[in-house]
């Protein structure tokens, strides 16, 4: 391949806009890690070997497969089969979506791949069955479902609708055009002064300005810095930054080098928690492809820049979320947080300056720079710019990666996005932000979500994880849930964590089995108290928000179990859930359900529930078909 400028560059993305622009029908596999585990590589085997065997022409991405070149035009009508990332409504997966028509049919089967051939690629019908229901009411078309009508998708827009490990198409969508911008017509100065215009906020939790950070990196003194993209995302039930990397990392990596150029840098990192085998696969695909084009190396696009970015798979510890950690376990060492400051802009990745953001931060860059700072900050509040990405999972009717714009209330999302709460049950409280996150009751349904608005509650959004929980649920079994969770991956590094989780974790399982007394009440808010004022790390000083949101709001559940030694939503959790293995199918949708991740299993083979992580919320007793849940 001759050597990537800009001119080239041009060509080519002209050339996948018209390549795109003849596909006239297109399948789109949802390929994201749910649906995959639910069998979507089957069906797209499936289409693509019946499709040729129906003699239809068969294309994959933008090339006609086994062709050789960087881009060609269709030959002939065919169909255009792409495995794209998440489409967001994991409920109703594996997803198959037909365009131009822009159909989407929900839970698809092997078996059902025939009928969509013959009724709707070679008739243009609609398969009736296939659609999603609500209420009575069919939607044929994706963009009228509630669910998705009612998001503003601008970090997650191409998230299921291209191809995620074809260049091309990203280049079709204008991707990396706000990187040319970045390196040919703007300054350092004025890219890290675009983003703090911007409002952008880091979307790992803390949200701290992101262009504030990037203009500190970019004032230390001259010499190696670092960028390093937060993907360890470690909190129950979250899969917002997992859905991105699967599904368009080119985003991730572009938003990385304008990082790059803002603050000066020329290496970066991304780092992914090896739980996440498909991402680090996509990543490592998209980052070898835009090598190929010379959009990472060394003389990027004929320019003096240079820029080359580096995986690396953590192992796991929910510490690592916190940045020093996490730069110590890049480097090889243990990932535990030191103390701060020096902050990370001054002393980060190898003791050197370090942009440290997250996946979904670095994804918005992009749409920022090519669109201007002040359409960004039409989105959201206006302390709290843009849009935000949750993962809505508990008893909810539509579980699912959503994006709506900051400021949108617990009510939008949970009752016209979400559908509400299963079985026609009320809604109790809702678990935002994870362990270092708080519970929110009925009174909060209306208020706004954005990050000043919940820090005043005593919440926060963290990395973006909604539980949503109904009137049976335990508040007092979740706070020892979370703090379990806590408590099993604090690093051990400082005693007010190490010790004061522990403590805690005994007191509330003595209370979960009505055991407790009052005096353990008035022990565990000054135990909260006194770890949330000196533990060394920020998840540290976050870890007991789950237990000051429970005793503020539900006090009278733990007298419950202190006083009337009776709760009435679990009678002490001496019971717990199981599968019976004789009536499982192994059809998976108890897994996919469980917002905990309790539930684990392969495919038609009986599944098992892990006891410690389960906190009886009945999601997977409510969507089971065969009956196979029971209490023991």
């Amino acid at each position: 391949m001759p050597e990537m400028n800009l001119e080239r560059l041009e060509v080519r993305r002209v050339k996948a806009k018209r390549a795109l622009s003849y596909q006239k029908k297109q399948i789109l596999l949802c390929a994201g890690t749910g649906c995959i585990a639910g069998g979507s590589l089957k069906l797209y085997d499936y289409f693509k070997e019946e499709c040729a065997r129906r003699g239809l022409d068969v294309y994959v991405g933008l090339t006609q497969e086994g062709e050789t070149e960087d881009v060609t035009e269709p030959k002939g009508d065919g169909v255009y089969l792409k495995k794209s990332g998440c489409h967001g409504f994991c409920e109703m997966g594996p997803l198959v979506q037909i365009e131009p028509e822009g159909i989407l049919y929900t839970h698809v089967q092997l078996e059902d791949c025939d009928e969509i051939i013959e009724k709707t690629i070679l008739k243009g019908e609609v398969v009736e069955r296939l659609l999603y229901e609500l209420e009575g009411v069919r939607y044929p078309k994706h963009s009228d479902i509630p669910f998705y009508h009612r998001q503003h998708r601008i970090v997650l827009e191409n998230c299921g609708t291209i191809d995620a490990e074809d260049i091309d198409e990203y280049l079709a969508k204008d991707g990396y055009v706000a990187f040319e911008k970045a390196l040919f017509e703007m300054t350092d100065e004025a890219i890290c002064k675009e983003i703090l215009d911007s409002g952008l906020r880091g979307r790992g939790g803390g949200g701290f300005p992101a262009g504030r950070k990037w203009d500190s990196v970019r004032k230390q003194p001259k010499g190696k810095k670092y960028v390093v993209c937060n993907g360890d995302e470690g909190d129950p039930g979250a899969f917002m930054d997992r859905s991105i990397m699967e599904g368009n990392p080119h985003s991730i990596i572009e938003g990385m080098l304008i990082a790059a150029l803002g603050a000066g840098s020329n290496e970066g990192y991304i780092y992914v928690r090896a739980e996440y085998p498909l991402a680090v696969a996509r990543l490592k695909t998209a980052i070898a492809k835009a090598e190929e084009m010379n959009l990472l190396g060394e003389h990027i696009l004929g320019t003096d820049f240079s820029f080359h970015l580096n995986v690396n798979r953590g192992a796991g510890a929910f510490v690592c979320g916190e940045g020093s950690a996490l730069t110590a376990s890049i480097e090889g060492n243990r990932g535990m947080p030191r103390v701060k400051p020096p902050r990370t802009v001054e002393h980060g990745l190898w003791a050197q300056p370090t942009v440290l953001n997250n996946v979904e931060t670095f994804s918005a860059v992009p749409l920022i720079i090519r669109k201007g700072s002040a359409w960004f900050k039409s989105i959201g509040t206006e302390s709290s710019p843009g849009t935000k990405a949750f993962a809505l999972t508990g008893n909810v009717v539509n579980t699912g990666l959503i994006e709506v714009p900051m400021g949108a209330t617990l009510r939008q999302i949970i009752f016209d996005i979400g559908g509400g709460i299963k079985d026609g049950k009320k809604f109790k409280a809702v678990q935002i932000g994870g362990p270092s996150g708080g519970c929110l009751t009925e009174e909060h349904l209306d208020m706004p979500l954005d990050f000043d608005s919940l820090k005043k509650l005593g919440a926060m959004i963290g990395s973006g994880g909604l539980v949503v929980m109904d009137e049976d649920t335990c508040m007092v079994e979740v706070a020892r849930f979370f703090m379990n969770f806590t408590q099993n991956e604090s690093c051990g590094k400082c005693v007010p964590c190490r010790e004061g989780t522990r403590r805690m974790l005994e007191i509330l399982t003595r209370i979960v089995n009505n055991e407790g007394s009052l005096e353990d009440l008035d022990l565990l808010e000054e135990l909260s108290a006194t770890i949330s004022e000196t533990a060394l790390c920020g998840l540290g000083q976050s870890a007991c928000k789950p237990v000051q949101s429970t005793l503020k709001y539900f006090r009278d559940e733990y007298l419950a179990h202190v006083v009337d030694k009776h709760c009435p939503h679990c009678n002490g959790r001496k019971k717990v859930l199981q599968i019976d293995p004789e009536l499982c199918k192994g059809c998976g949708k108890c897994m996919r359900q469980c917002p905990m991740e309790a539930i684990s299993g392969q495919i038609r083979m009986p599944h098992i529930i892990d006891t410690e992580k389960c906190i009886k919320c009945g999601a997977c007793w409510g969507c089971c078909p065969f009956g196979a849940i029971r209490e023991e």
